[in-house]
């Protein structure tokens, strides 16, 4: 049957409420991946750099800290809002009001023998002060108000109801108005609980033992135990947690409370079962904690078993602390217990950690993340290609940005192909790579669970067109200055975010080029990406201008049919070089041969052909006047950009370079008048 119209206008929209939403989007890596690398990139381990983002969270992903936070902020909450006297205050009320109603009754009845009144009162007036010793003589006492006595014995069952509710939760509800019948099958209950329990501290039980005894009394435990050490589980968290509250408490009201204890139901039997119940747990769960105590300081008092149940929250809150802290040796995400999280902080704190999880798995599963042979997490190819990718992007968009436009590849004079393939992006003209587009849609189908033999569907993913060469190639290298001033200054992942975007650009969209990475500090060393990339600052004296040189010609001349692009990053004068025996040496301020080694250098690289940028970093007038002067030596440019446009500098530079200055010397533009479009 159709809905009618009224119905649907009574239709509401809302906020998925089934659990985590279906329609969620996946967890998003690539976030997690820029973190990652930008905390690495900082000199943090891969280990450490995801710990961190997983403790951060995300753009709108509550992270373990703030989980953490709002587990610490409901502990104290619940310590700052309760007290532990809730059913000595009960039992108090209860005798207040029972004395009250018999005084009446005593005003009241005038057929009374006046004698019998007088002892009557006389026996009320001279009350303990203690509750429960207050109790414990109006026990034998002959009530002449009914009303009275039912107040009265409702004291022997609140007690009664209390101590049951402080071992089984849900206790003090259920029996409330509770018949001499119920109370009997409680006694039974725990008669046959203790015997069991004796059974299993032996090693004489039996699995049919646990059945017969669900079978009779299971309605007790509606948390339905399996087994016998799910049974005990639960008895003993509860039963520590009673313990604890006690321990909590002041030795006035532990005094009263075992005062009144023997008052439950009017049963001793009950007390005596239901410690013989708690030596059982404590002797077959030893390892809970039975005690520990907590400090209250709130206004609103706590019955027994809603006393019990707070300081199972707190054990539940201490053990979600230590989850969330993930400071344990092999911690996990998947330690979080997600139902006791959601249970405490609600649905949305449980889908926040579960998000985390599938994060953290995500990142070990899918290659981002591997292991060294030293056992240490590192960033793999595929994230460093990933990590590229992003960072080229953002300096396309700076580009982009400062020149207002965007530019398009084209194909070369002769439309040569290169041999070389890349994913296609909007605006590419280049013919399909046929082989290469196939077998990616073939891969992609069969890792989205399809069967390539009921045929194959193109995706605009799997396309890839040939790259055509525009220009010869180019022999690149680039010079970061690594001295401990880079990090001092906030400068070194900036550095690194150049470098990477620079390897990215050249190894996916200029395959044909050779990239060459030289960090020079006290001395200089060819680098690897990776290496460059997880380099920690270390405090080196010294800028070795000299050593990069001679190592940048070299690169030069073992490719002597490419463009030399020579591209220096440094934020300090040479400070030391290379003698002739290999050894370091080191002057501060710069010596005369030292500076003379570097300038000797770079006009070997200037006859080498090699397109030179210098880009400067800091404010520094000498270092200015010094840059300047060296970079007119060799007819190169120098460049002197905030620290956030480094990566566009040296990516125009590159560009810009491979095709040669224009006819002033001068770069007109941060492209040179090359035509390149970052896809994406």
């Amino acid at each position: 049957m159709r809905p009618s119209m009224a119905d649907r206008r009574r239709s509401r929209y809302g906020r998925y409420a089934g659990g985590p939403d279906p329609l969620a989007p996946p967890v998003d890596l690539a976030e997690a991946l820029d973190a990652i690398g930008e905390d690495v990139m900082a000199g943090y381990s891969p280990e450490r750099a995801m710990r961190e983002f997983l403790r951060r969270g995300g753009r709108d992903q509550r992270g373990l800290d703030e989980l953490g936070r709002q587990v610490a902020a409901k502990r104290r909450e619940l310590l700052q809002k309760h007290s532990l006297d809730g059913t000595l205050e009960e039992v108090r009320e209860l005798l207040e009001q029972a004395v009250l109603k018999e005084r009446g009754q005593l005003a009241r009845d005038v057929q009374m023998d006046d004698g019998d009144r007088a002892l009557r009162e006389l026996q009320l007036d001279n009350l303990p002060n203690s509750t429960a010793a207050a109790v414990s003589e109006l026990s034998s006492y002959d009530w002449a108000s009914h009303e009275a006595r039912e107040d009265f014995e409702k004291i022997k069952d609140l007690l009664g109801r209390e101590m049951l509710d402080q071992r089984f939760q849900g206790m003090k509800d259920a029996l409330e108005n509770a018949t001499d019948e119920d109370r009997q099958r409680i006694n039974e209950m725990l008669t046959d609980l203790n015997e069991l329990l004796d059974k299993h501290r032996r090693g004489e039980d039996t699995e049919q033992d646990f059945a017969d005894f669900m079978d009779k009394h299971g309605d007790f435990f509606p948390e339905n135990p399996q087994n016998i050490d799910e049974l005990m589980d639960s008895l003993a968290q509860r039963a520590a947690a009673a313990q604890r509250m006690r321990n909590s408490m002041t030795q006035e009201q532990r005094d009263e409370l075992d005062a009144l204890a023997a008052q439950a139901f009017g049963s001793p039997e009950l007390m005596q079962s239901l410690s013989q119940l708690d030596d059982n747990l404590r002797a077959l769960r030893p390892g809970e904690d039975w005690g520990g105590s907590e400090e209250f300081g709130g206004q609103e008092g706590l019955g027994l078993g809603d006393g019990t149940g707070v300081l199972q929250d707190l054990a539940d809150l201490d053990d979600l602390s230590e989850q969330l802290s993930q400071s344990y040796g092999g911690a996990r995400l998947e330690d979080v217990d997600l139902d006791k999280l959601t249970r405490q902080l609600g649905e949305q704190a449980g889908v926040d950690a579960k998000t985390l999880a599938e994060l953290e798995r995500a990142l070990n599963e899918t290659g981002y993340l591997k292991r060294g042979s030293d056992g240490q997490l590192k960033l793999s190819p595929k994230a460093m290609r990933q990590l590229g990718k992003a960072l080229l992007k953002d300096v396309a968009n700076r580009m982009s940005g400062r020149q207002g436009q965007r530019d398009l590849r084209h194909a070369g004079a002769a439309g040569e192909l290169s041999g070389a393939s890349r994913e296609w992006a909007f605006g590419d003209t280049e013919p399909w790579n046929v082989t290469r587009t196939v077998t990616n849609a073939v891969v992609r189908t069969v890792a989205e669970g399809g069967d390539p033999a009921q045929g194959v569907r193109l995706d605009v993913r799997d396309i890839e067109v040939n790259e055509t060469e525009a220009r010869t190639q180019a022999a690149v290298a680039l010079l970061v200055d690594t001295s401990f001033s880079m990090a001092m200054a906030n400068r070194w992942v900036p550095m690194k975010r150049t470098a990477l975007a620079l390897h990215q650009l050249i190894s996916s969209r200029f395959r044909g080029d050779h990239l060459q990475l030289i960090g020079f500090g006290r001395s200089a060393r060819v680098m690897d990406i990776e290496e460059l990339t997880g380099l920690d600052a270390m405090w080196d004296k010294g800028t070795n201008l000299h050593h990069a040189l001679l190592l940048a010609n070299r690169h030069f001349r073992k490719h002597p049919n490419a463009q030399p692009v020579l591209l220096i990053v440094t934020d300090g004068e040479p400070t030391s070089h290379l003698e002739p025996d290999g050894e370091v040496w080191f002057s501060y301020p710069p010596h005369p041969l030292t500076v003379a080694w570097s300038i000797r250098e770079l006009d070997n690289a200037a006859r080498l052909g090699a397109q030179t940028t210098f880009f400067r970093l800091g404010d520094d007038p000498g270092l200015a006047r010094f840059i300047q002067q060296m970079a007119e030596r060799v007819e190169g440019r120098v460049v002197s950009p905030e620290l956030d446009d480094l990566g566009a500098a040296v990516v125009g530079s590159y560009l810009g370079g491979r095709g040669g200055a224009d006819s002033g010397g001068q770069m007109s533009d941060w492209y040179g008048g090359r035509g390149f479009w970052f896809g994406g």
